[in-house]
């Protein structure tokens, strides 16, 4: 397998979905090891820092990329299989945003209160541990948190010529921040120019469901990644397999309407993986189904739909890509 290092310079970075040459060509069967920056392009680095005097909010979730990837054509499918994601510092850090965030008036909730207050929280990662370190801003309280690594972007350009921010999460992926996007997944998206140019950041040392502050335990990560292309088939919304979940991404506003199309997703996904009716598998999605949500804090809000494999029969989405390339990443 041809593996190709590649670390961006700040001027490499991408602050859009569209609308952005990409920084490298490369092949279906390409395995990448890239380095992303934290959300905050690491401009957060005390707790003392203000996210009003550190941010410029038109630099926020850097992208590593846009990838072309040769022989992708509008209506083929991406899929994207996450080998490893490694914490890339010894640190992360998450903040509370003016006019950001679940809990706070938005640009898209007006209230006439004012903004909460700005805090940044650093946590110290500890790798022998495997933990990152919550320490409370007023008093002595701490707790030691499991890492779960994620990628909070993962996404490809839009079409019809649109250039997209990389805060918001659509069908072309983005900034979806679901703890789903995990290692061991395998991402599915819809390809909708040619090239498909596919970028992934935003890096979550951990995350809870929801983000309800709208920054997570944000970190740069180090991300080893295998590139593979289904040439036609394009889902309308992302899809991620796990071992042992199927799981679809719906975005919208407000909240329900992310969450139906998650699982008008899921339900087109199990018609074609059984040839069940829309009906049958509405049913049975009723029965089965798993409703976790992404975010509620982005420019869209993400709601996802999963289902456990232990309650289906055996089926082979995409042809057995997944297993495919979970196979493949072994041998990396």
């Amino acid at each position: 397998m041809n593996v190709i290092e590649f670390t961006p310079t700040r001027e490499q970075y991408a602050w859009t979905f569209g609308g952005v040459e990409p920084v490298l060509r490369v092949k279906p069967g390409t395995a990448l090891r890239l380095w992303t920056e934290d959300a905050f392009g690491g401009r957060l680095t005390s707790p003392h820092d203000r996210p009003s005097e550190q941010l410029d909010l038109h630099e926020v979730n850097p992208q590593t990329g846009p990838f072309h990837v040769e022989g992708a054509e509008p209506g083929d499918t991406l899929a994207l299989h996450f080998a490893e994601l490694e914490p890339a510092r010894d640190w992360a850090a998450s903040a509370t945003i003016p006019f950001f965030g679940g809990l706070t008036g938005t640009d898209r909730t007006a209230l006439l209160h004012d903004a909460l207050p700005e805090r940044t929280w650093i946590y110290q990662l500890d790798r022998e541990r495997e933990v990152v370190v919550f320490e409370a801003l007023q008093g002595e309280f701490r707790l030691d948190l499991p890492v779960a690594p994620m990628l909070g972007t993962v996404g490809v350009a839009p079409g019809g010529r649109e250039v997209r921010t990389s805060l918001v999460p659509d069908t072309f992926g983005g900034n979806m921040d679901t703890p789903e996007m995990r290692a061991g997944a395998t991402c599915f998206l819809g390809v909708n120019v040619e090239g498909a140019l596919f970028s992934v950041g935003d890096g979550h040392y951990r995350q809870g469901e929801g983000e309800s502050c709208g920054t997570a335990v944000e970190g740069a990560m180090n991300v080893t990644l295998i590139v593979e292309l289904i040439k036609g088939g394009a889902p309308l919304w992302p899809r991620i397999e796990q071992d042992s979940h199927y799981a679809v991404v719906g975005s919208s506003r407000p909240l329900e309407d992310a969450w139906r199309a998650s699982q008008v997703g899921m339900i087109d996904w199990l018609h074609e993986l059984y040839g069940l009716d829309r009906l049958d598998a509405y049913q049975l999605l009723t029965q089965i189904g798993e409703a976790p949500l992404a975010n509620v804090v982005d420019a869209n809000y993400s709601a996802v739909t999963k289902v456990a494999k232990r309650l289906l029969p055996q089926a082979d989405a995409f042809g057995g890509m997944h297993r495919y390339l979970r196979d493949q990443a072994r041998t990396l």
